[in-house]
């Protein structure tokens, strides 16, 4: 044990001894740096070499450098907060008033008389009105008859299946032709929303890297064109609009002439609200149609916009805006409110007009495309 004892000793010894001396050496050269700096100062004393001015000044740097990194704390790594996208609301989330028209009847085990009482009861006051409604329940019955259903819920199985199927076979799509300078005019009253409608539809196609240009033809209601305008700033769209009560065709016109002589590939045009019980504003429409068909223009879309709390009065609106312009399909709009949503399959069945478009808010976002099968759902989910 002895020899391993007096080896530990000696190397303790060796390593004490030179650390000693590199602390010495340190000091050494710091005193002398420190005497040629002071003898820099005094009067009359001899020129300092240049290597060691420069020793000199590399030692204040280094000094200078490790005292900034001891001092300076880095800041803290601040994590992103990435927003998540704002929810689009699903027709679930808007169908609620409608859903709740069918709870009683939703709740029946067994298939009697009281049960078909309650189920054309709620389908009349979902706004499906009094024919759809009765034809649906008659070929209800005849289903039930054929294939021995005996529950409720067999019963609400079967009707979701019809209600898909006659929603069904229709194209939904918004028609735009390449090569062609597309108008797409929007019809109907006051108030139903055709100018927002445009906005938002507007800012969907120019995300869709169209070219588009919207032509304020509702020269009778105070700040429409206004109106319009903001949607065009906010969709990259440009804006054609004429004299507060000027000729709603002209413009249009005008507003379709632009379009093909900048390029553009889609014209949205706005028209007056006037009420549909005035025959010659209906005449008018007419007019707006026949000159928006002129060369170069291209009318693939006529779109009545009905507001859906409306009920049973937009259906009366659509036979008589269809029979003046020609209309190709429906925006239901404002079916975040108390709308019943019923109307749909009203429009479709005596008229035989798909609803294309639906809105389910207030955000630009929030004009989805028409899903019948999502509809359906919503007005049965739990």
């Amino acid at each position: 044990m002895e020899p391993v004892i007096l080896i530990l000793i000696a190397l303790v010894l060796v390593i004490g001894t030179a650390g000693f001396l590199v602390t010495t050496r340190k000091r050494r050269e710091q005193v002398e740096l420190e005497a040629v700096r002071q003898s820099t100062l005094a009067p009359g004393a001899p020129t300092v070499p240049e290597e060691v001015k420069e020793a000199i000044a590399q030692k204040e740097a280094d000094e200078a450098v490790a005292s900034a990194i001891d001092t300076v704390e880095a800041p803290p790594i601040e994590t992103p907060v990435v927003e998540a996208p704002p929810k689009r609301p699903s027709f679930r989330d808007r169908l609620s008033k409608a859903r709740a028209t069918f709870a009683g009847f939703l709740g029946r085990s067994a298939i009697d008389d009281d049960t078909w009482d309650e189920l054309e009861e709620a389908l009349i006051r979902a706004d499906l009105g009094v024919g759809p409604a009765s034809a649906l329940i008659e070929h209800l019955k005849g289903r039930v008859r054929e294939e021995n259903l005996q529950s409720g819920d067999e019963l609400v199985a079967v009707l979701k299946a019809e209600m898909k199927a006659r929603l069904a076979g229709k194209d939904r799509s918004l028609t735009l032709d390449d090569g062609q300078t597309n108008v797409w005019l929007f019809v109907g009253v006051n108030g139903v929303g055709k100018t927002t409608t445009i906005g938002k539809l507007g800012k969907r196609m120019t995300g869709e890297g169209h070219s588009v240009v919207m032509a304020a033809g509702d020269t009778f209601r105070a700040a429409a064109a206004e109106q319009l305008g903001t949607w065009a700033d906010r969709s990259g769209a440009q804006l054609v609009r004429g004299a507060e009560g000027g000729d709603p065709s002209a413009i249009i016109f005008d507003a379709i002439e632009s379009a093909a002589a900048k390029g553009a590939d889609l014209v949205l045009a706005d028209t007056a609200g006037r009420l549909h019980t005035k025959s010659n504003l209906m005449e008018e429409l007419k007019k707006v149609r026949r000159v928006a068909s002129k060369e170069p223009g291209h009318v693939t879309e006529v779109l009545l916009v009905i507001d859906a709390t409306t009920g049973q009065n937009g259906l009366v609106q659509a036979r008589q805006f269809t029979e003046a312009t020609e209309v190709t399909g429906v925006v239901l709009t404002k079916l975040d409110g108390s709308a019943k949503g019923g109307i749909v399959f009203a429009i479709q069945s005596e008229l035989g007009i798909p609803v294309k478009l639906v809105g389910l808010g207030e955000t630009a976002d929030d004009l989805v495309d028409f899903d019948p099968d999502e509809f359906v759902d919503a007005l049965f989910s739990a």
